[in-house]
């Protein structure tokens, strides 16, 4: 049980509560393994009125939002968060994929992955028709790419090594090394492709 005690109160204005807010109420209540009366001692809000808010049945002011939130260790903001929010992040239609090709136009990279962290990590959909090339001059020292084979066959080449996968398989293999990524399969290959960028530390070697 929590046993963090509320501090003193800032002045008392009427709010609109969030619909969710007795359900946070009473999930924080219980993760915390707390009784109504527990709650209502750590904040000083009756346990009736915090079984009201509980239920959805009464507008507290926030002031109390205050007193309980203090009591179950979070934030006002945190209590009020309306549930579901945030859950879809960003939504990019078709058109706003980008999309970029081989040279030889046999491959194409889907860029699946936030573009605002492009410098950490990135995630693409691989489609290679047969014999299509895909060809790489080094990424930043330590970058690993991780690859998952959806349908086909790949030869991978990083440095002077390769190495044949298939369907079902995963490769990790140095990005910062020249590497290429062969169709060598009679169809069109498919995989899913993640490079995290500095994941090796200076010295390090990736393990198999």
């Amino acid at each position: 049980m929590s046993t963090r005690r509320g501090r003193k109160n800032p002045p008392s204005q009427d709010f609109d509560p969030t619909p969710s807010l007795g359900i946070t109420i009473q999930r924080l209540r219980k993760a915390y393994n707390m009784s109504l009366g527990d709650l209502s001692e750590q904040s000083g809000v009756a346990k009736s009125i915090i079984s009201q808010i509980e239920r959805n049945e009464t507008n507290p002011t926030l002031s109390t939002v205050y007193r309980l939130s203090r009591a179950l260790d979070t934030t006002i903001d945190e209590v009020l968060r309306t549930k579901g929010a945030q859950v879809f992040l960003e939504h990019q239609t078709k058109s706003g994929v980008p999309i970029l090709e081989s040279q030889d136009g046999l491959c194409r990279l889907a860029i699946t992955g936030p573009l605002n962290l492009v410098d950490q990590v990135q995630l693409y959909d691989f489609r290679a028709k047969t014999a299509g090339v895909l060809e790489s001059d080094p990424h930043p020292p330590g970058t690993v790419e991780h690859l998952y084979i959806l349908a086909g066959e790949l030869d991978v080449t990083s440095g002077d090594d390769t190495k044949r996968v298939k369907l079902g398989e995963t490769l990790r293999f140095r990005g910062d090394l020249p590497h290429k990524i062969v169709n060598v399969g009679e169809g069109e290959a498919h995989a899913t492709m993640m490079l995290v960028l500095r994941q090796l530390g200076a010295g390090d070697s990736p393990s198999n």
